[in-house]
């Protein structure tokens, strides 16, 4: 039986430490992907469309707070800056046909946006796929800006409308 001492002063073996240091050197970049360097930067951002559709043209604004999009709002104005979810005419005519109307369907994008924190995790609300796609566009341009700290209004081209 070994004695306390001879316990004590036992080397490691040299495996031992190829095998920390392989470990450690092969964790390091997936640790750094947790770094603060990817997260968003604290703020508010929005987007908008380049055009009119419709006579309405699409924005999205998100604030960003511990890196995390905590509040968004998705919207479309007129020219004189009026606001589509208030427009009540607007909102009984395509609830009828369409089944949805945009001061719902605003709030179900934006509240998706929130949860997953990407577009990725943004499904399409059916009755208002071409807003959709839209904020589709508005929440990576979002996103970007936020990434990069910038608070400047940014446009969106609208393409192939």
């Amino acid at each position: 039986m070994q004695s306390f001492h001879q316990i004590n002063t036992r080397r490691p073996h040299p495996l031992l430490f190829c095998v920390l240091f392989l470990c450690i050197f092969l964790c390091a970049p997936i640790l750094s992907g947790c770094s603060s360097e990817n997260r968003l930067k604290d703020g508010f951002y929005t987007a908008e469309m380049s055009e009119y559709s419709h006579g309405w043209k699409e924005y999205l604004c998100i604030m960003v707070k511990s890196g995390q999009i905590v509040y968004a709002e998705f919207n479309a104005k007129d020219p004189s800056g009026y606001i589509k979810a208030w427009d009540n005419a607007y909102m009984q005519n395509m609830s009828a046909v369409e089944g949805t109307y945009p001061n719902e369907y605003t709030r179900n994008y934006t509240a998706q946006l929130i949860a997953s924190q990407s577009p990725d995790g943004v499904d399409a609300v059916s009755g208002a796929s071409h807003s959709g796609s839209n904020f589709l566009k508005l929440s990576q341009a979002v996103i970007d800006q936020a990434a990069d700290g910038d608070p400047e209004t940014v446009t969106v081209e609208a393409g192939g409308e």
